[in-house]
């Protein structure tokens, strides 16, 4: 990879390194967990249904899309999830025409937001690691035009432009210092550097953050207790190498299968509900990896559920934190434990209380837009109510304390509003004026 595409990249465009444990590279963002929502089934409950489901009942706050599928798109409305989605790989020459760029915008962008979070467009997906030159060297022009287009619909400040690639970018990951990008076009496929069809007990155990002999590092003189610390740390020593290690890594990319081939070692509900619990406390943390101490990492768990229709081995196809009926696979903790909306400002999670009854039937209040924040914080304290709200993550810049929700960042949540029966606000909107 070259220094002046990772030089490009830096500034607003970023660059993801997509792999099987995936990361990109990105400026400013909190560590927040999301979700990869593949579509590759035919048993799936409706996006509405799934919006509705992650936002209630979760403290997911993030989703991946495959693609940029309006209906989806169109459930995540006036939710606050923020939304990445994707542009497939054989529109990518297309996609460095203006005219199509501008069009592509129309369709897929403009008529879903500011309503939906969109926050980032993956443009193809390992496209280096397909070793067409066509799609290589229209790679970075794609991105140029679609960013171009994004500005003049001043939509640039909203959505970050990436586009993934697999681990094969690295031409040595082992350990971790000696990490560096390959040269020219030579990528390979293979993007699992621990692959879960060869683990042992060993490098199971390295891999699901378990006590382990762990690998040490003589050129830094650190040791490393699991996989992921000593992967993040590959990817940083190679930016460090071309001069940007002032980036922050985000893993959009990471999971456990729960059940595979009676072959594979490992893979089950048991391994699957280690990895991603201790993936997610490890990565919210804030002890960061031995290279990059101190740091939180935004991370999409892979996948949010088991896709019956992916081809290949068993294992592809249960991947999932939820069945299609919504269930949970195995517990981590990401389930609420009561029907609420949530907003993570400085990791911090707002949950609501459950609504009260009002002559028989569920109310809400919405605080009104000039409300002053001390007022409405005191008549919260007098009704004794609760807000249905989401936060709006689009609006810059980001907020700067816990108190800044109560107004210009709250919105109502309708989706809630709709499934409860109401007596109309009863006088209760919150006014209290500067």
């Amino acid at each position: 990879m070259s220094k002046e595409l990772i030089s490009m990249l830096s500034s607003r465009l970023i660059a993801v390194i997509s792999f099987f444990l995936a990361l990109t590279l990105v400026r400013g963002f909190e560590g927040t967990i999301g979700v990869n929502y593949g579509t590759v089934a035919n048993n799936l409950p409706p996006p509405a249904q799934v919006a509705h489901f992650l936002l209630e009942s979760t403290v997911i706050n993030r989703v991946r899309l495959f693609d940029a599928n309006p209906e989806i798109l169109r459930a995540f409305a006036h939710t606050g999830v923020a939304v990445t989605i994707s542009v497939p790989n054989d529109q990518i020459p297309d996609l460095t025409k203006l005219n199509f760029a501008q069009q592509w915008v129309e369709d897929y962008i403009q008529p879903h937001t500011p309503a939906t979070n969109i926050v980032r467009i993956l443009v193809g997906n390992e496209v280096i690691s397909t070793a067409n030159k066509l799609l290589i060297v229209s790679l970075v022009p794609a991105m140029e035009t679609l960013q171009t287009v994004l500005v003049a619909a001043s939509l640039d400040r909203r959505i970050q432009v990436s586009t993934p690639h697999s681990l094969g970018i690295l031409s040595n990951s082992s350990p971790p210092s000696t990490g560096k990008f390959r040269q020219g076009f030579q990528f390979t496929v293979n993007g699992k550097p621990l692959s879960i069809f060869d683990c042992s007990p060993d490098t199971l155990d390295y891999a699901l953050f378990r006590p382990n002999a762990g690998v040490f590092d003589e050129n830094t003189r650190v040791f490393y207790t699991n996989m992921l610390d000593a992967q993040l740390d590959a990817v940083f020593s190679a930016m460090k190498l071309l001069g940007f290690d002032d980036l922050e890594i985000v893993i959009a990319e990471t999971g456990w299968p729960s059940m595979g081939d009676a072959t594979q070692f490992g893979v089950d509900a048991k391994s699957a509900a280690e990895y991603n619990g201790n993936l997610m406390r490890h990565v919210t943390s804030g002890v960061g990896t031995p290279l990059m101490p101190n740091r939180t990492f935004e991370t999409y768990i892979f996948a949010l559920f088991n896709e019956d229709l992916k081809p290949g081995p068993t294992c592809e196809r249960y991947f999932g934190l939820f069945r299609p009926d919504m269930t949970p696979v195995y517990d981590i903790g990401i389930l609420r434990p009561t029907v609420a909306a949530a907003a993570n400002i400085e990791h911090a999670t707002y949950r609501l209380r459950q609504l009260p009854k009002y002559k028989g039937k569920q109310w809400w209040c919405v605080p009104n837009t000039s409300a002053y924040e001390s007022g409405l914080q005191r008549n919260m304290k007098l009704w004794n109510v609760p807000l249905i709200l989401t936060l709006d993550l689009k609006k810059q810049p980001a907020p700067a304390t816990k108190n800044d929700f109560l107004f210009g960042f709250v919105s109502i949540h309708s989706l809630q509003a709709k499934k409860h029966k109401t007596g109309g606000n009863q006088g209760c909107n919150m006014m209290s004026r500067r």
